[in-house]
């Protein structure tokens, strides 16, 4: 599965569980937030100050 900026977090954790890690050390902690599941992993990035391209790099990788 190729992991893109404009999938949600929602959508990312249902299908790679495992990715939540990832997500976590890039300093998302809202993972069980109802609002950040239906947030895109690039809003997301911008809510906090993550750069978009390196999270997807490290999601794919």
């Amino acid at each position: 599965m190729e992991i893109n900026k404009d999938m949600t977090i929602g959508e990312l954790i249902e299908k790679a569980p495992e990715k939540a890690e990832i997500l976590l050390n890039a300093g998302m902690h809202c993972l069980g937030c109802p609002a950040s599941q239906a947030e895109t992993i690039e809003e997301a990035c911008d809510v906090h100050g993550i750069d978009v391209n390196e999270l997807i790099e490290k999601l794919n990788a």
